[in-house]
């Protein structure tokens, strides 16, 4: 497995929207929140230019994984939720929101969301990847 993460950048003057593919467990918050932007049928599958970008960081921070992150041209980065909030899925997936330390196979990672794995069988430690009993 390849262990360095690859984020693809689609960029405004006002926003870029990064996507790492392989956190993405397909919530689809981004497809539901805003269709003009995101649709998996079209490619580049992101336009970040198809809405405002208040309104597009809005519905990147429902992105449960982190899979989708923004960066605002004069804001900077999202802000984390405070408190630290953990909530475990019925299949036992940690599903993590704040100011979060993950320490992965490329090194420690700053993070303000996250899935995380909870059978201990993922092959992206820590994070939740389908392939165990906790995707499921």
């Amino acid at each position: 497995m390849n262990s360095a993460p690859q984020k693809k950048a689609y960029e405004t003057q006002e926003i870029t929207v990064t996507f790492e593919s392989r956190r993405c467990l397909h919530a689809t918050e981004c497809v539901r929140g805003l269709p003009e932007v995101f649709d998996s049928n079209r490619r580049p599958w992101i336009r970040p230019d198809g809405a405002p970008a208040d309104r597009l960081a809005e519905v990147v921070r429902r992105c449960p994984t982190g899979a989708l992150q923004y960066t605002l041209a004069d804001n900077g980065a999202e802000s984390p939720d405070r408190p630290t909030r953990i909530t475990r899925t019925p299949a036992g997936q940690l599903v993590v929101r704040g100011e979060l330390t993950l320490y992965t196979e490329e090194g420690q990672r700053a993070e303000t969301r996250a899935v995380l794995c909870g059978c201990a069988r993922s092959q992206l430690q820590p994070y939740c990847d389908h392939s165990g009993p906790c995707g499921q």
